[in-house]
């Protein structure tokens, strides 16, 4: 398995060490609902340095990620990040990203890790077989660490280590600083539903900026936390995971990402087929489905509306902030109404929900 420069750190700090994705990662520390907790109270930093950067250079970068892309980049400006996605030309996801425009001529995307291989061939091909001038790919995943320091208290903590004007730093914007002397990007993004911000810096600092932002972080209750808090805290607010909501077979129309679809740009891979999808009917829609029994929903657990199944759970977890169990699941259209009874099979019983209004805890980012 692949190890981030973190790995010592987290083996002596009694974590859990799972394999994600062909990474050697933390799950867990003190435990993923003390982890999740505290990132929703006071702050979590969570070692994302699995995910890959890709680097976009050129004149013709702004036309390449147009056409790779399902969003669009040119109401980006320097400094400005946006989500998005990379469809195949069937309407599928290749990945969802995050982009970053430093320049006309240079962009950088941060993709999934277990896909970075994959995006970075899709890439490739896509430039090799498209007439666009002057556009370098260079996967720099190898070069960067990447931290994400998440939650109510991420700017006081983060301040005490950078002269960056954290305050002038937008939701979904970056500037490049320093963080305890070393350069890095800081991007006020996450994954959490809180403020907070992702750091990118050069591996080899990756131990140094790990302990000073701990350190500076233990007044205010700040905890280290693993994928598993990761995970439910990007579920309490629907936040899509690749393999789960979305995936070469799930349209980001059918994820619920039509916002980040833009349909009325000239052109795109994927576009045809999504506008043929939007016009025949988007076939299945995510939702949120919160327990009136007792129960934990999990992935692949099957939605019934009385005896027929009508949709399958993507992702399911006891939710620490509500204390229910909570779930994602792809559903027939006339069964994604907010309010809708449902069932999910849980082992040999069918166990009562309803379709809830999402996210399911309210955004509390600035």
């Amino acid at each position: 398995m692949k190890k981030t420069p973190l790995n010592r750190i987290h083996r002596e700090l009694g974590a859990r060490m799972v394999d994600f994705g062909g990474w050697e990662m933390p799950v867990q520390y003190t435990g993923v609902i003390d982890e999740h907790l505290a990132t929703r109270s006071a702050a979590g930093l969570f070692d994302v340095s699995h995910m890959g950067e890709i680097e976009v250079r050129g004149a013709g970068a702004l036309d390449y990620i147009q056409q790779l892309t399902v969003n669009d980049a040119s109401r980006l400006v320097d400094g400005q990040v946006q989500y998005s996605a990379i469809c195949y030309p069937h309407g599928g996801v290749v990945d969802d990203v995050t982009l970053y425009r430093f320049a006309a001529d240079r962009f950088l995307f941060c993709v999934n890790a277990a896909n970075t291989d994959k995006d970075f061939a899709w890439m490739q091909q896509v430039l090799d077989e498209g007439d666009f001038a002057d556009v370098e790919l260079r996967n720099l995943s190898d070069d960067y660490a990447q931290l994400a320091l998440q939650g109510p208290k991420a700017e006081a903590i983060l301040s005490r280590l950078t002269r960056c004007e954290l305050p002038s730093i937008k939701y979904y914007h970056f500037a490049e600083g320093q963080v305890a002397g070393v350069p890095a990007i800081i991007s006020r993004t996450g994954y959490t539903g809180e403020d907070g911000f992702e750091l990118y810096f050069a591996s080899e600092a990756a131990e140094s900026i790990w302990e000073a932002l701990m350190a500076a972080g233990e007044a205010d209750g700040m905890k280290p936390c693993g994928l598993g808090a990761r995970d439910t805290l990007r579920l309490e607010m629907k936040y899509a995971l690749y393999g789960h909501e979305i995936s070469a077979e799930i349209s980001p129309l059918e994820a619920g990402l039509g916002w980040i679809t833009k349909l009325d740009k000239p052109s795109f891979i994927g576009r045809e087929a999504l506008l043929r999808q939007k016009g025949e009917g988007i076939p299945r829609r995510l939702v949120g489905l919160v327990m009136t029994d007792p129960g934990i929903p999990r992935q692949d657990y099957p939605v019934y509306d009385g005896d027929e199944q009508v949709g399958v759970v993507t992702s399911g977890t006891m939710s620490p902030s509500l204390k229910v169990g909570i779930a994602l699941a792809l559903v027939r259209p006339e069964c994604s109404s907010v309010g809708k009874e449902l069932q999910i099979g849980i082992r040999s019983r069918k166990v009562g929900c309803r379709v809830a209004k999402t996210p399911f805890i309210k955004n509390r980012r600035s």
